[in-house]
């Protein structure tokens, strides 16, 4: 279903602008089915929280030092795809593959809290073409960005458990229609995001193939990172998606407004690889879960 939805995207990118608007209450009504299968008492900071945030913040500083040398938009765009704080629809993932969907829904919050307070500090001490960008207003555009993404639907969600129980309840057993509702929105990124790189002159071509290396190389190693981390803390498929899968519409708006336009390659790359290695972990959970239903059949 997602190599499908990421071939929608590329094959009718033209279209997508008609129907980007889309997005967000794809998102919100996708968070608001996932979040209804969560327990209030279950949020909680602990260890692995602190722990893939120091890779996520520190990262990204350490990867943008390391590549500058190199070259300056390949060091941005991969920076960006660390920084980037975790996607609106990583606990969806997370609760197909069997991880805990609170422990990431709780990552996610502290990951863009921490991206909306470090973000501005970092595109001040990068500089960029657009100028440096003020600290209050960068602080409450991408907090206006991203905090109803994320809070909105959890407290629809709380706020259903407590004072509709029977619609919380018939909302909390359609999980699977939050799968779908991803596979759509991801047609419209990919489009946003193909669009975006076809409007950019061939002689541009071989940085923008060397910042889509990056961003493989950065995501392959947040992925493994994040596993490591969470098989330590008790959860490694939580670990590995709180990392690994990014909140890519984000960082491209951020890429374009504060770096270096040629950047947001990076995350728009990070698109296809992250979930290229969402649609090979289903993939292969699928296929065990067949094996132990047939087993138990036997």
């Amino acid at each position: 279903m997602l190599p499908l939805a990421m071939l929608c995207g590329v094959l009718f990118h033209e279209a997508i602008d008609a129907v980007q608007f889309l997005a967000p209450y794809l998102i919100f009504t996708m968070l608001l089915i996932t979040f209804c299968k969560v327990n209030p008492h279950e949020f909680r900071i602990t260890r692995m929280t602190w722990l893939l945030l120091a890779v996520q913040i520190p990262g990204s500083v350490a990867v943008y030092l390391a590549l500058r040398p190199i070259d300056e938009a390949v060091a941005q765009g991969a920076a960006i795809c660390v920084l980037c704080p975790t996607a609106t629809a990583a606990p969806v993932i997370t609760g197909m593959l069997g991880g805990s969907v609170a422990r990431l829904a709780t990552f996610s919050i502290v990951s863009n809290a921490a991206v909306a307070v470090t973000a501005p500090i970092m595109f001040a001490a990068v500089g960029s073409d657009a100028g440096q960008p003020d600290f209050g207003s960068t602080f409450g555009r991408i907090a206006t960005h991203v905090a109803p993404m994320i809070l909105l639907p959890l407290a629809t969600a709380f706020v259903l458990r407590g004072v509709l129980p029977k619609v919380h309840g018939a909302i909390a057993s359609h999980q699977s229609l939050s799968f779908y509702l991803w596979a759509v929105s991801l047609i419209i990124v990919v489009g946003r995001a193909v669009s975006f790189v076809m409007s950019e002159p061939a002689g541009r071509v071989p940085q923008m193939v060397a910042i889509a290396g990056a961003a493989l190389v950065v995501c392959c190693a947040q992925f493994v990172a994040g596993r490591k981390i969470g098989r330590r803390c008790g959860d490694k498929i939580a670990g590995a998606q709180g990392l690994g899968q990014k909140n890519t519409v984000l960082a491209i708006w951020m890429s374009l407004t504060y770096l270096n336009p040629i950047s947001s390659v990076g995350p728009a790359a990070y698109v296809a690889w992250q979930n290229t290695i969402n649609s090979a972990q289903l993939y292969v959970k699928a296929k065990r879960d067949r094996a132990a239903a047939a087993n138990h059949h036997n």
